[in-house]
């Protein structure tokens, strides 16, 4: 991977998102002296530089580091939080080469807003991944700015592929994608503890209940990954006719979990969009 990929790479921010990318990125082969990294506080620069190999700056001790990485990289992903996106569009944009293609993996901000905050015909691509990227097994979707070119956006699937599977979506879809994949790796865990508690219930010790919940979700995450996987194949295959499987997942269809989690996924999606304008007007 890291032989397809020639360009200079900088991460401003390195949160959870931004940091999963990395970490994939260079565990693909992604050469270090290609990436350049800021975070604000000094010890974690120095923490991460020292992990990764990689060139990090601190934008407290170097009040230029973000508009430096960004003015030497040929891609830059915009990682820090959300409510800060706008203004770090705005610091780096005297420093960004008119080719340099932005990604912005931060929720809630669309593709006008950033497009108003930099130079007038920036490429701006909007991706949203997920944290399982840190293991090379995220989801990250691209979407497509205004000035994003076919190729660029291929340029950007090369890069984040690194990190997992990346699929490219309109951005009026990133509020449903995010429901799903981007808060998905939560509903996994939740689903996980609640097998624990249920285990504790029937009379299993805590430490025992949790590593056998644990380690089945992760065991099933794991079959799914096979190629060609199918959840429904899968689930049809582990329910055998008027056995224990059966009778569990006719309760949870009683009790209405299908409609349960379709709910919550349409909670998500409407707060992001709610983020978006909360965002918008500021």
């Amino acid at each position: 991977m890291g032989n397809n990929i020639s360009q200079h790479i900088a991460f401003l921010g390195c949160g959870s998102m931004n940091g999963a990318i990395l970490t994939g990125l260079l565990a693909a082969g992604v050469p270090s002296g290609q990436v350049t990294a800021t975070v604000r506080d000094p010890e974690k620069a120095a923490n991460l530089a020292k992990r990764h190999g990689v060139q990090v700056l601190s934008s407290t001790e170097e009040t230029e580091a973000n508009r430096q990485a960004a003015g030497g990289a040929d891609v830059v992903l915009l990682g820090v939080k959300p409510v800060g996106i706008l203004d770090l569009a705005r610091q780096i944009s005297p420093a960004l080469k008119p080719g340099t293609v932005v990604i912005s993996v931060a929720a809630a901000i669309s593709i006008d807003m950033l497009e108003a905050a930099l130079p007038q015909g920036q490429p701006v691509i909007r991706s949203m991944p997920n944290t399982p990227s840190s293991l090379g097994r995220g989801v990250l979707s691209i979407s497509a700015g205004t000035h994003a070119t076919a190729e660029l956006m291929e340029q950007a699937r090369t890069i984040l592929s690194a990190a997992g599977t990346v699929v490219e979506i309109p951005e009026d879809q990133v509020d449903a994608l995010s429901a799903v994949s981007g808060s998905g790796p939560a509903y996994a865990f939740y689903l996980a503890e609640a097998m624990a508690a249920a285990g504790v219930k029937l009379g299993l010790e805590e430490d025992l209940a949790k590593l056998l919940a644990t380690q089945t979700v992760a065991g099933a995450g794991y079959m799914l990954a096979e190629e060609g996987a199918d959840a429904t194949a899968l689930r049809k295959a582990v329910t055998s006719p008027n056995g224990t499987t059966e009778r569990a997942i006719a309760t949870f269809d009683e009790q209405g979990l299908p409609d349960i989690i379709a709910a919550g996924a349409q909670a998500a999606a409407e707060r992001a969009g709610a983020i978006t304008k909360e965002l918008d007007g500021r």
